[in-house]
């Protein structure tokens, strides 16, 4: 039975929505490949970094690239994994799933046990956490990472006062557990962590005030594996280069999260390797994106261009073109025809203007930000490694990270308004 599409899903879901404006629509055939290709990401299912997922997508685009034109070479690097035989937090009759917190630190078949204590991150602990499996309660967010200070410093906190484990409540728009990203060398943590969906911790909340006793439990079998990065080239002989670049991988089918990115990403490819005659090209697409951007590091080392032959360098990353939500409370959501606001792009100072007339209309994108702002994301090693013309998209929409960022979250209208300005941008400077 084939694939249900993005149309399917917002069909059974009852989602009515207004009709784009026509403008964006210009090109059919650009359009129409953008579906397509939305629709091919979103099918390859789970993209956890060296997963059949991440690979069978990652073998796509290396095809798609060398169709082209592009001379397509793999980079690649060892990432951990880890596949859960069980993962729960369990306290007399009520039981919830969890989310191993990679790198997983697991606590065998028995799982570990001890009263629940509360942490407040503003208010401390509810009990003594000697012994505990702490619970910590974040602040609403849209939660992407266990580097963030709000997570990094509770939890290694709670393990320097002898707790057992620590289960992480993740509030958010969507009441669901996310996954975080983590490190890519060494486990974050001394000892088990696992991630718990809001709209199921309450009853564990009340029970971790009484100090009541629980059983944290993340068993199965993980180690590392193989991935890589896709390097695809078209070296016309030219002085200078012009990159784009895109992870792949994630925590789960990263619909709304990877998508467009990845859509927008093969579409530039083919422009540019029809049209863009003034420059080399390199277009890059990584993997080991949830391990704090363990692709993007090795790209930057040994695949990319050398900053001083580099004219510019586009970086599509997460939430690049992902649907908007009206917020009805208690984990509801109600899809709009709109996208994201949450998203942002920065650039260079230089070339702030330049982005701001490109993408003038588009919520979030149209207020570029000088890149002395801060950044994120594989963006931010970009700027560090001495990159002087950047441009980069990232943010987090509402169902960022959730194992439900699935084909309901992308529009093929939103990406065609991002392809369209990328490609004026590009264009511009590339005349410069």
């Amino acid at each position: 039975m084939a694939a249900p599409t993005r149309r399917d899903v917002l069909t059974a879901s009852g989602a009515t929505l207004v009709a784009a404006p026509a403008a964006a629509l210009a090109d059919p055939a650009v359009t129409d490949r953008l579906s397509a290709d939305l629709d091919r990401y979103i099918g390859f299912g789970n993209k956890a970094s060296g997963g059949a997922g991440d690979t069978a997508c990652g073998e796509w685009l290396q095809a798609e690239l060398a169709a082209a034109g592009f001379r397509v070479e793999r980079q690649t690097f060892t990432v951990p994994w880890f596949e859960a035989r069980h993962a729960s937090l369990t306290m007399g009759r009520d039981s919830a799933p969890l989310i191993p917190q990679a790198i997983v630190v697991p606590t065998g078949a028995g799982g570990v046990s001890g009263p629940l204590v509360r942490i407040d991150p503003g208010a401390g602990a509810s009990g003594p956490l000697r012994g505990a499996v702490a619970l910590l309660d974040l602040p609403f967010q849209r939660w992407s990472s266990a580097v963030a200070k709000p997570i990094r410093e509770p939890v290694t906190a709670a393990f320097a006062a002898g707790v057992a484990g620590v289960v992480i409540v993740t509030n958010g728009p969507t009441g669901e557990a996310l996954a975080l990203n983590a490190t890519g060398t060494a486990p974050m943590f001394p000892g088990p962590v696992g991630v718990i969906a809001p709209k199921q911790a309450r009853p564990f909340l009340a029970d971790a005030i009484a100090g009541r006793r629980a059983t944290l439990r993340i068993d199965g079998e993980g180690g590392a594996r193989a991935a890589f990065n896709l390097i695809g080239r078209i070296d016309r002989g030219a002085e200078d280069w012009i990159v784009v670049s895109t992870p792949r991988s994630g925590w789960f089918d990263c619909a709304g999260e990877r998508g467009p990115g990845i859509a927008v990403w093969l579409a530039l490819a083919r422009w540019a390797g029809r049209e863009l005659k003034s420059h080399n090209l390199a277009f890059l697409c990584n993997s080991g994106h949830e391990y704090e951007n363990l692709g993007s590091e090795h790209a930057l080392r040994a695949a990319a261009p050398p900053p001083g032959r580099t004219t510019f360098w586009l970086h599509l990353g997460a939430n690049v073109a992902s649907r908007d939500w009206h917020e009805l409370g208690a984990g509801m959501l109600m899809p709009l025809p709109s996208a994201d606001p949450q998203r942002f792009l920065v650039t260079s100072p230089a070339l702030v203007d330049v982005a701001r007339r490109a993408f003038a209309g588009q919520s979030g994108l149209e207020m570029a930000y000088p890149s002395g702002q801060g950044s994120a994301g594989e963006l931010t090693n970009i700027l560090a490694a001495g990159y002087a013309g950047v441009a980069g998209i990232f943010g987090a929409h509402r169902f960022h990270h959730a194992a439900t960022d699935d084909a309901r979250c992308v529009s093929t209208v939103h990406a065609a308004q991002v392809f369209d300005s990328c490609r004026v941008m590009i264009s511009g400077i590339s005349a410069l």
